[in-house]
């Protein structure tokens, strides 16, 4: 059985491409990436390298050639990307590839505030129109994505947040890449969507704890409402087109949109899912 990764060169693909080689026949693994100059390592280890480009479908169908199964890994292009996946998509049909699992968000529902939520509900409804065998990985946001919150927490004693009481599963990417691969090379995943997410359900004040904990000092959560989250983010340096979407992560925390915790890292990714406070301890 071959399988195709795209964005193979990315954080998450990259893990992903590594657990199938532990597990699969090399040749049977096709990696899709704009620059296969960056793959040259896998495709030493056995592995299939592909040029593959969203923005030129023309040639993607060639790229997937021979493909069974394909892990869709969403771009970065937040608000733009749905193009890009469609065209995928697309190119997956013509291709004959079988089954696609796609990298979406916890509940990905018009409720969600969340700013990348109208990119993935249209790329999974894409996906339930296409004819495609499909599997939607939904994964909760990203432990690594915390560490800096908790340096700067750690080294300013305040941990600023617009999350008020609200709980988040943060999930790290070796986990979700140990999901997809259960998928992708097990049986009876076709038509589900799967919450991926941490061992628990973290707040604000969790947050500070492992913070407090690096410190080796007390660290205060320091509660704001929207406006001043993002003024304080960009004061800190975050480009400012960015500010709106890490304020929508914060909002769909606080609505509890992202607080259920699953056993898919368990039961499918065959792994103890990876604590927040564990990727803590290792910086």
């Amino acid at each position: 059985m071959t399988i195709a990764v795209t964005g193979a060169s990315g954080h998450l693909g990259r893990l992903v491409a590594d657990q199938l080689l532990a597990t699969t026949d090399p040749a049977q693994v096709v990696l899709l990436t704009r620059d296969p100059a960056r793959l040259a390592s896998y495709a030493e280890q056995g592995a299939v390298v592909r040029a593959a480009d969203f923005s030129r479908p023309d040639g993607l169908v060639d790229s997937l050639a021979g493909v069974e199964r394909m892990l869709l890994i969403s771009t970065d292009a937040v608000g733009t990307r749905v193009e890009g996946h469609l065209a995928a998509i697309d190119a997956t049909v013509k291709a004959g590839v079988r089954h696609v699992a796609y990298t979406s968000v916890q509940e990905p529902t018009k409720d969600n505030p969340a700013g990348v939520v109208p990119d993935h509900a249209a790329t999974e409804d894409a996906l339930r129109a296409s004819g495609l065998a499909w599997t939607m990985l939904r994964n909760n946001l990203y432990a690594e994505f915390q560490l800096d919150t908790i340096a700067h927490a750690a080294a300013s004693g305040q941990l600023f947040t617009n999350t008020a009481d609200g709980a988040a599963a943060y999930v790290s990417r070796v986990d979700c890449a140990a999901v997809a691969v259960g998928v992708l090379t097990g049986k009876g995943h076709a038509g589900h969507a799967y919450d991926i997410t941490g061992p628990s359900a973290l707040t604000a004040s969790d947050l500070a704890e492992i913070a407090a904990k690096r410190a080796g000092r007390a660290v205060e959560v320091v509660q704001v409402d929207d406006e001043s989250y993002a003024a304080g983010l960009v004061a800190g340096g975050l480009p400012p087109a960015w500010a709106p979407l890490m304020v929508s992560f914060g909002a769909a925390i606080r609505l509890g949109k992202l607080a259920e915790v699953s056993n898919v890292v368990e039961q499918i990714g065959r792994r103890i899912p990876t604590p927040l406070e564990a990727l803590a301890a290792g910086m």
